[in-house]
């Protein structure tokens, strides 16, 4: 079906400068024309819901000074709702691996659309003879959006003339209706330590606190409700034998006659921060190392007067000591999560991604821990449907191109993630991918019924197994460990803010499409949405197979959101 506007689109060529709306589906890179059918006069949106749209602009280059400073300046009822930030473009020498599908914008090293830069001053530079975009986003911020038709109008004007270049204007709908709260359960990491090291801050300081909330808000406003704990340093993409910035939470002491006593006080912060942010949902950090469950994390311990590291690489993961201090500690946290009431709002993690050849291992792991939670539950990320056959997870996190065995088993209250392993078929975020595969995640996990989505980094500064701190404005691929686009989704900003990214934007975009969706189910049925769905695809969807192009995504939003206001 096609999209239908209601307008005719406005366009001007002024002094050398064009400028178009377009959709936030679409990557806009330097050196590419913009085809003409991705031009936009009309978007819809419900009243609490925030929506992104782009201003793509080309400065023609015809003198000897191609670079201009540009003013923006924004009209209409919505306008104070609007941010405008300028797309920036960063580098990625290892934008996919070598296997790949055919739904990839390029295969080759260079530069990509990603980070959104705030413009606090309304100005920013354009260089003439390559092409470039302004990110627009509506956010109601705990508003709700005035109802009805309106439109808004962009003008860029020259800042040293003051003249007016061009100006483009967009017919706006804000459908009377709420999206429902977010029932799924998500969770991006957030890595702290990463937060000291880039801004080189000392943990637990003023200053490390202060980005932890502004991350955590970040998350928050993108999706997030549910936040990974570190209790102790996790033991996550961490070379054998290295470690990583020390970030534990849990002050533990060993007293003269081996007793351990534990300090949740920092654990206490972290906690009444999160949730004074909107987190509902802890996940403890990992028992065990990854892969494969054999060693303890990095766990420093206070005794005969100095803190030293007790327990690490360096420790059989099911031997005596590990055993005996687990014993001592799990009880203990869990009686204090039960207190601050958290007893159904905290979950469990023995180690992440084992392999089949791990999977003795990780039932040791599994069988030490479980007797000493209780009835929290464990949720850890796998592949291969025996761990959940043999009962040894009950909340299985499925890599999304492993999916398919668990579906087919019925299993009961499924997550899914995707991370650099995911690269054929499924969807994903990485730089090279278009942007609709990164949205129609929304479409599947509302089809497929999905009770959770994990993704590990939503600031991951590091090269791969942590070996390096890395700027990621400058390295995007971990030192060619991920293909870029895996590893985080924000960036480092300016007074510990995080900067948003577009893929952040677009898969933001997909969890209301989730909402929207569930919302247009309880005003008809579900048999209906799922047919509505099956219709304007031509297909019925799975994680391997979906549309490859916005248009489907666009004209699904619209149909719903007619719905949704003719119920």
């Amino acid at each position: 079906m096609d999209f239908h506007f209601i307008c005719p689109s406005y366009r001007y060529s002024i002094m050398h400068l064009s400028l178009i709306f377009t959709h936030s589906l679409e990557k806009i890179f330097h050196q590419r024309e913009l085809n003409e059918g991705h031009e936009i006069t009309r978007l819809s949106l419900l009243k609490n819901e925030s929506l992104s749209f782009q201003c793509r602009y080309f400065l023609q280059q015809n003198d000897d000074e191609p670079r201009r400073q540009l003013r923006y300046e924004l009209t209409g009822e919505l306008s104070s709702f609007i941010s405008v930030r300028q797309v920036q473009h960063v580098p990625s020498l290892f934008p996919c691996y070598r296997a790949t599908d055919d739904d990839y914008l390029t295969t080759s090293p260079g530069l990509f659309p990603d980070p959104l830069l705030p413009l606090p001053d309304k100005t920013f530079f354009v260089n003439g003879g390559y092409s470039g975009s302004l990110w627009l986003t509506v956010n109601p911020q705990n508003e709700s959006l005035p109802a009805g038709k309106s439109s808004v109008c962009l003008q860029l004007s020259d800042i040293v003339s003051g003249e007016i270049l061009g100006s483009v204007t967009l017919e706006m709908e804000v459908v009377a209706k709420s999206l429902p709260p977010q029932t799924l359960l998500h969770t991006e990491w957030l890595h702290t330590d990463c937060l000291a090291d880039v801004y080189n801050i000392e943990v637990f300081s003023e200053s490390w606190w202060l980005a932890v909330r502004h991350y955590v808000r970040c998350a928050v406003n993108n999706g997030v409700n549910m936040m990974l704990t570190p209790v102790f340093t996790p033991p996550l993409d961490t070379a054998i034998g290295g470690e990583r910035t020390t970030v534990q939470l849990v002050g533990v002491t060993q007293t003269e006659t081996g007793q351990y006593q534990f300090d949740f006080s920092a654990l206490q912060q972290w906690v009444a921060l999160c949730q004074q942010e909107g987190i509902t949902t802890f996940e403890i950090s990992h028992l065990f190392t990854q892969w494969g469950a054999h060693h303890a994390p990095k766990i420093m311990v206070y005794k005969g007067g100095q803190s030293v590291q007790a327990f690490g690489w360096q420790t059989d993961a099911h031997g005596p000591e590990y055993r005996d201090f687990l014993h001592a500690f799990l009880p203990a946290l869990c009686d204090w999560l039960r207190a601050k009431g958290l007893g159904k709002h905290a979950w469990f993690h023995v180690s992440d991604e084992p392999k089949i050849t791990d999977i003795e291992a990780y039932q040791r792991a599994s069988d030490l821990i479980r007797p000493l939670i209780g009835d929290f539950p464990v949720l850890d990320a796998l592949s291969d449907y025996a761990f959940y056959q043999q009962g040894l997870v009950e909340n299985p996190v499925t890599a999304s191109d492993c999916i398919e065995p668990f579906l087919s088993h019925q299993v009961p209250g499924l997550w899914t993630y995707y991370c650099c392993v995911q690269k054929r078929d499924v969807a994903n975020r990485f730089f090279a991918q278009p942007s609709y595969r990164n949205r129609i995640l929304g479409v599947q996990l509302y089809l497929y019924r999905i009770t959770g989505f994990l993704h590990w980094g939503f600031n991951f500064y590091n090269s791969g197994h942590s070996l390096e701190k890395l700027n990621p404005y400058a390295v995007t691929d971990g030192r060619g460990a991920f293909p870029s686009g895996d590893l985080f989704v924000v960036y480092p900003g300016k007074d510990f803010q995080p900067v948003e990214s577009l893929r952040l934007m677009v898969l933001r975009e997909a969890f209301q499409d989730l909402r929207a969706l569930q919302l247009l189910e309880s005003l008809t049925r579900r048999e209906h949405v799922e047919q509505l769905i099956t219709r304007l695809a031509g297909m019925q969807i799975t994680f391997a197979r979906y549309p490859r192009n916005a248009q489907f995504l666009q004209t699904l939003r619209y149909e719903v959101n007619q719905q949704i206001a003719g119920a």
